[in-house]
């Protein structure tokens, strides 16, 4: 087969130097990609930095796969006919390609949180190395591995259960010494009802004394 020269070599070189910043332009100004930071110079990898490096990576090696030579026998009539033009369609072609899949990755990166789900397991890991207590290994017993790994969370229960109860009981509490003071002052007023009853039947029966004493012809006169 013919080898056709690929006038477009230095063209792939342009676009993967321009392209190295653009999936990084998603990242904060502090999350470019840059493995050789002065400030931290003895710092792990960030997630989203290698990410991002994978990405890249991925992408040229993709478009690679798209070279002028390979689109150029896929078109080879029209290649021979007019190769200037074969080779600005293919540079357009390239460059569309590479917006695309950069505007997915970046899509995708959005949708799903990868930005804020990487920087946790980095802040995971950073606490994790700083916790000096032996990691959780299995006992090789399960029932003493699984109670070790329920109980404090039926502990953490048990507490809480425990202070709800105490709110509960408070209540009861409140709310009884209201009932109590509620039938004292209803007693109370039976008191004062069945004292003034007392009161109003003394004054019939002695009204009813002086009435009956006195004859008609002095209730008459009166």
């Amino acid at each position: 087969m013919e080898e056709i020269a690929d006038p477009t070599k230095k063209l792939f070189e342009t676009q993967n130097d321009e392209s190295k910043g653009n999936l990084s332009s998603n990242l904060p100004e502090t999350e470019s990609v840059d493995s050789t930071s002065d400030e931290e110079p003895v710092a792990r990898y960030n997630r989203l930095k290698l990410f991002d490096k994978v990405i890249q990576k991925s992408l040229e090696k993709f478009i690679e796969q798209a070279s002028f030579n390979r689109f150029a026998s896929t078109f080879r009539p029209l290649y021979k006919k007019n190769p200037q033009k074969m080779e600005h369609i293919h540079k357009q072609f390239i460059e569309e390609l590479r917006k695309n899949i950069q505007e997915d990755i970046s899509r995708l990166i959005e949708e799903g949180r990868l930005e804020f789900k990487m920087n946790e397991l980095d802040e995971l890991e950073s606490a994790a190395q700083n916790n000096t207590a032996p990691a959780w290994r299995p006992s090789g017993v399960p029932e003493k591995d699984f109670c070790s790994f329920l109980m404090p969370y039926y502990k953490k229960q048990e507490a809480y259960m425990r202070l709800e109860l105490k709110k509960i009981q408070a209540e009861n509490a409140a709310l009884a010494q209201k009932v109590l003071a509620g039938r004292e002052s209803i007693s109370q007023t039976g008191q004062l009802v069945s004292t003034a009853l007392d009161e109003w039947k003394a004054t019939v029966t002695e009204f009813e004394r002086l009435t009956s004493s006195l004859g008609p012809a002095d209730v008459f006169d009166v």
